[in-house]
């Protein structure tokens, strides 16, 4: 799905604060919308959680900083990290780039993504909720 210039892909699951979640295996992966990139512009530093971190669902989970600001990311889920993105360390801008896939941000074995799931927006809602941000 397309919405002006955003890529708001079918298969992930979406905050209001503009994070993704998608399962991956035992785990969901985490990362931040095309939005969100853009809208930070140049990504410098990640600071994600931890592996061993518990994260908790729209809790802040860490930090991106670009040279416009540092922004909070928030958990789409509930759980522990099990894998940062490494290679974010060097290449930030991977972020920016690809932030649905080298870009990704951590990887977390959910408590009950079930029921974290439920909170979530889906591509369509997520969407409709950008919708609302342009008309402000």
């Amino acid at each position: 799905m397309k919405l002006q210039s955003y890529d708001i892909p079918d298969d992930l699951l979406y905050t209001k604060e503009h994070e993704w979640a998608k399962e991956v295996g035992p785990s969901v992966r985490v990362g931040i919308t095309d939005y969100a990139a853009k809208t930070l512009n140049d990504v410098v530093y990640v600071a994600p959680s931890r592996v061993n971190d518990k994260v908790v669902q729209f809790k802040s989970m860490g930090t991106v900083e670009s040279i416009k600001a540092v922004s909070e990311l928030y958990s789409p889920l509930s759980g522990t990290v099990t894998r940062v993105n490494k290679e974010l360390d060097s290449r930030p801008e991977l972020v920016n780039k690809s932030p649905y896939s080298e870009g990704w941000l951590v990887e977390v074995k959910a408590l009950d993504f079930a029921s974290d799931r439920k909170q979530l927006l889906d591509a369509k809602q997520y969407a409709a909720h950008l919708e609302t941000l342009f008309k402000k």
